[in-house]
């Protein structure tokens, strides 16, 4: 039953619902940032083939899919990095101050 009564104040608690929403939307954000990147390759791979195939330079045996494929990646990584660092700060110090007000009544 304590811990019933701790939910029920957390839940109460509108740092709480600040919480949810400022972590809901960061998530979508970024969620919605990541689809723009991977699908926006996939369509370059769907409809424009021919100019992913370009070479990078005259001679080179690279071509400009593999640049933007591993930009996709390194992309991937970065935006992962930053939203683990807000969610390391941020979110973490709302969520202890949220519990820390729970405990406290």
């Amino acid at each position: 039953m304590a811990n019933d009564d701790i939910v029920a104040r957390i839940e109460a608690n509108p740092k709480y619902h600040e919480l949810v929403r400022k972590r809901t939307s960061y998530s979508i954000f970024m969620s919605i940032l990541m689809i723009i990147a991977y699908y926006g390759y996939i369509l370059l791979i769907a409809f424009n083939k021919e100019w992913l195939g370009t070479p990078l330079a005259p001679g080179m045996v690279m071509t400009i899919g593999i640049p933007l494929g591993v930009g996709v990646i390194v992309f991937t990584i970065a935006i992962t990095n930053v939203y683990v660092r807000k969610a390391n700060s941020d979110f973490d110090e709302m969520t202890a101050e949220v519990i820390k007000e729970a405990n406290q009544k």
